[in-house]
């Protein structure tokens, strides 16, 4: 297993594709976060929740690149074929499919602290500019750091393992995208469904983070327990269908 890790480590370290998620997902929460830094109403960002919010939109675009990256990680051989050397040198296919998770959540975390810290560098920044005085503490970062890389892994493994299930890279990618970027928001805030909107994977990895002003959302410990528990059913999902179907 220790050597699969280091196989599929050296995979996403040379793979070009995933330094291109990252230098596009830190110049789209810069651009987001200075958006809203410098046309919101002075008056609203003054207060400490309407600001934890702005940098929240670093959390939420690291947690749906980090669940690109899992699904780019087996889609990616799936569509070039070279899936198939993979299982041959590895012929225990749950095992190729661990390791992708496992190093993919790593990979998770990085793009969660990066996109997190990119964002409150950039408000705090454009809020001096603008001589707002900022009114966050050190509790209020640490949770949103610590939340945004908690989620990031995670929603990373749910990447591999929804990828596995659909081995078709386009379809998977803009399913997670229009997921977590529209489809949640209009179940949880536009249609009522606010009760069972709090218990979904993109609400929960908001709630590990502190994103909770209205105090709708889960406490953020039961938060992970419960988005670990769909990272848990995706890779088994995942493993599921890589090891009982044909790869050619």
């Amino acid at each position: 297993m220790i050597g699969q890790l280091r196989a599929e480590l050296l995979k996403q370290h040379s793979t070009r594709t995933n330094l291109g998620l990252l230098g596009g997902m830190v110049g789209l929460v810069a651009v987001v976060i200075l958006l809203h830094a410098l046309n919101l109403p002075a008056d609203k960002l003054g207060r400490g929740a309407a600001q934890l919010m702005v940098m929240g939109q670093g959390q939420r675009l690291g947690t749906l690149f980090a669940a690109l990256l899992g699904a780019m990680a087996i889609t990616v051989e799936f569509r070039h074929g070279t899936i198939r050397p993979t299982f041959l040198v590895t012929p225990r296919r749950g095992r190729g499919v661990a390791a992708k998770i496992g190093v993919s959540m790593l990979i998770g975390i990085a793009f969660g602290l990066i996109a997190t810290a990119v964002a409150i560098g950039v408000e705090s920044v454009a809020l001096r500019a603008r001589g707002i005085e900022l009114q966050l503490v050190g509790g209020d970062y640490a949770q949103l750091l610590f939340g945004s890389a908690a989620g990031a892994m995670l929603w990373a493994a749910i990447g591999v393992g929804l990828g596995a299930v659909a081995r078709n890279q386009v379809p998977i990618m803009v399913g997670i995208c229009t997921w977590l970027l529209f489809v949640e928001g209009l179940l949880f805030g536009d249609i009522g469904l606010s009760d069972y909107g709090r218990l979904l994977p993109g609400a929960l990895a908001q709630a590990a983070s502190g994103l909770d002003p209205q105090k709708q959302l889960l406490a953020p410990g039961l938060s992970l327990l419960l988005l670990a528990l769909y990272a848990v059913a995706a890779g088994v999902a995942g493993w599921s269908a890589v090891s009982r179907r044909d790869v050619a």
